[in-house]
Formats: C-alpha cells, structure tokens, sequence
C-alpha cells in the first residue's frame, strides 16, 4: 500500500471538502446526486470516498473508468461512428448530477501513443457537449467537480522515483500529514484568494512574462478576475484567468515535459501573432503538439494564464501528471498557460448569465481541447496598468503581494 489508512481517510476529508468549496454559487442539499469517478488501482481510496459521501446524505453514483486496454482497443478498432457515439441517456444523467469527484491512478501512461491524434480530436470534439452542459451547471451553481490522483507505479516509474518517494510527495502535497488537512487547506486557501483579490483589483492591460526561454505577453480582456484553487483540483495552489485570446504574442516556452493521451511531449515552444499560435516546435513529440492544436478552431488559442506561488506548493519534483506539474512549486514556481477551452469563473460580472455569445464578445476561448503547459524557470511577471504604468507582479517564484 502507497498511502496508509489514515493518510486514505484523511485525503477522502480532503476531497469531499474540496468538492463541497468548488460549490461557489450554492450548498449541497441532502441527496443531491454526487458522480464518484475512480479508475482500478484507485480503489482504495473510491471506497473510503463512497461510504464518506453516503454518511453526508448524498446519493452516489460510483462508475469505474474502464482500463487503459479499452481505451487502446477503442481507439484502434472503432470506425467514425462508434467514435463519436454518445451513450442513451448520457445527456439526461450530466444534467441531473450535483457533483463530481475523480479519482485517477493510471496504469500506463503511454498506453495511447500509437493512436492517431486526429481520431482522439475527433472523440474529444464529439463529447464536448456533455462537458458543456456540465459547465453551465456549475455558472448555475447547480454542480462543482474536483479531482486527484492515486499514487500507482506507472506514475512513480515515469517521474523516475520510486513509490514511496511518489507516494510522499503526495502526501506532502495534500497536505496529509497533518493533524488536520482540511483545517491547513481553508488556511492556505484563505491566503491564496487574498493574492487574487489584490491582482484582481489592479487595473491590468496585459502581462508579459520573461525567462531565458520567453517573451510572452498576455491581454487580461474586460470583466476578468483571477481566481484561486477554491477545490477544484487537490492539489491546487494556482491562481489564474482566462484572459482575452486574441491579444496572445510572443513566444511561450514550456520547460516541464508532460504525458498527454499516450504520447510524451518536452520543450514545447509556440509562437502567438494576433492571439493564435503560428508555430509550434518540441524537441520531443512535435507532431502531437501540432496535431492538438489543430483539434478544432479554439485549439491554438489560450484559455488559461496561471501563477503558481512557490511559498505555497510544497512539489519540489516532476510527477508525469499535469494535475501535479501545473502546481509545482520548486525553487521558482511556475507560470502556465492552457492552449483551449477558457473558464467561465473567471468572469467578474455575474457567471450564471455568462452567454456563449458574451463569452465570444469578451474573448473567451472555445474549444473540445485544454492542456496546461508549464514553464518552472526563473522568471519575471510585469503588469502594464491601463494608465500606463509597469509594475512587477512576480519574481522569483513568488506574488509581490
């Protein structure tokens, strides 16, 4: 066992806490419907998630992920049809649950990465109208949703540590190792929205990041705000927005190598003009990079820009998950950017009337596609204020706050 009993216990607290604070725009009811997602080696934790969830008074619905071997064969043998094809019902159950909690604990990372990007865009594209409706659930503040990962050897083999060593860093991570993880989580989180609340008042045209491998600058757009972790994700120690697309130029470099659908991708580097990426080169998996980006129209496009302040994070190592690496903190902390789908909590107005034709307006992003890609160097965050004026934000892996 990777985790103890108690470190298990403690991390279910965690999540269901999680859960319950993604809720930003309403409460749980008694027997509201709660989805518990949990792939086979993250059985142990699923079940102590389950019988936690029940002793709040909440319907659960447990469905087990298939294994990697399904998704290899769905891929390779599935014509155009069957790609696309959207279970009976499947509309009606997303628009009927309350909430989500996924647990991951893969068992091959690279079980995808003979499978042709083009047919996993295709599936993605066709399924992005049940995440849609879950999105317009959550601006409702009828659904929220979080995630974590279950330490397994696959994920500890390719981050290049053992087990234990991986199983550490999780802990470490969420904070399990405290007398109380929750009570350390509301602290931590307290802190983190007083940083957004502070970037959110500034008034910021752009932000432009430098490094020794990027100039990169980012338009904040109308009506944004930066919002913090808040339970979506555990860990989370980001605090992001989604800013206005089209005003994206420069050259993003993302340092951190990740998995993505199989394939293995490192030093990824995009050229924006006009807020689309124009080039795109790796110095590993360059032609999967290129083929997500062409998923749909939105796919070249940001729709995240984040910080993540290395005083909080407490993952000093490469884990081969995003969830992880999208929160490292390390010597420097990092800055990502998502190429893709944008997040409708970081509007300023009111979220439930968030159109998709205000979101269009304002420049938020559209797409079946979103992949943080993160850069951990040393590096400078500057905001140019609407009345001209440049201030530094961050340095040194931390908010100058």
């Amino acid at each position: 066992m990777s985790l103890t009993n108690t470190q298990i216990a403690k991390y279910a607290d965690v999540m269901i806490w999680a859960l319950k604070t993604a809720r930003r725009n309403g409460q749980f009811k008694p027997y509201d419907v709660v989805l518990l997602r949990y792939e086979p080696l993250a059985l142990p934790l699923a079940q102590v998630l389950y019988k936690k969830l029940l002793e709040d008074k909440l319907n659960v619905i447990a469905r087990q992920d298939n294994p990697e071997p399904f998704a290899q064969a769905f891929y390779t043998t599935a014509d155009d049809k069957q790609l696309v094809f959207l279970p009976p019902g499947e509309k009606s159950f997303q628009q009927g649950i309350n909430g989500l909690i996924s647990v991951r604990a893969p068992a091959d990372l690279t079980a995808l990465k003979h499978t042709n990007p083009a047919r996993l865009g295709q599936a993605a594209v066709a399924r992005k109208p049940l995440r849609e409706i879950l999105d317009k659930r959550e601006q409702q503040g009828l659904f929220s949703w979080t995630l974590c990962n279950y330490p397994t050897p696959e994920l500890a083999k390719r981050a290049g540590l053992s087990l234990k060593e991986y199983a550490a860093q999780i802990a470490r991570a969420c904070y399990l190792n405290e007398k109380d993880p929750v009570k350390k989580w509301q602290e931590v989180t307290g802190q983190m929205e007083e940083i957004a609340k502070w970037l959110s008042s500034l008034p910021v045209e752009t932000f432009r990041v430098q490094s020794a491998n990027m100039d990169f600058e980012v338009l904040l757009g109308e009506q944004r705000r930066f919002v913090s972790g808040g339970g979506c994700n555990i860990p989370s120690f980001e605090i992001f927005t989604s800013p206005d697309w089209r005003g994206t130029r420069g050259v993003y470099f993302a340092d951190l190598s990740s998995y993505r659908s199989g394939n293995y991708v490192k030093g990824i580097r995009l050229e924006f003009k006009d807020g689309r990426a124009v080039k795109a080169t790796a110095q590993q998996g360059q032609n999967f990079v290129r083929k997500m980006l062409a998923m749909d129209e939105g796919a070249c496009q940001i729709g995240e820009f984040s910080l993540t302040d290395r005083r909080f994070s407490k993952i000093t190592k490469f884990m081969a998950d995003i969830l992880y690496d999208e929160n490292f903190g390390g010597r420097y902390g990092n800055c990502h950017v998502a190429v893709g789908a944008s997040y409708a909590d970081t509007y300023a107005g009111d979220v439930s009337k968030l159109s998709a034709s205000l979101k269009k307006k304002l420049g938020f992003n559209s797409s079946a596609l979103h992949w943080d890609l993160i850069n951990t160097e040393d590096k400078l965050v500057q905001a140019r204020l609407k009345n001209g004026k440049i201030i530094t934000v961050y340095e040194k892996g931390q908010f100058l706050y």
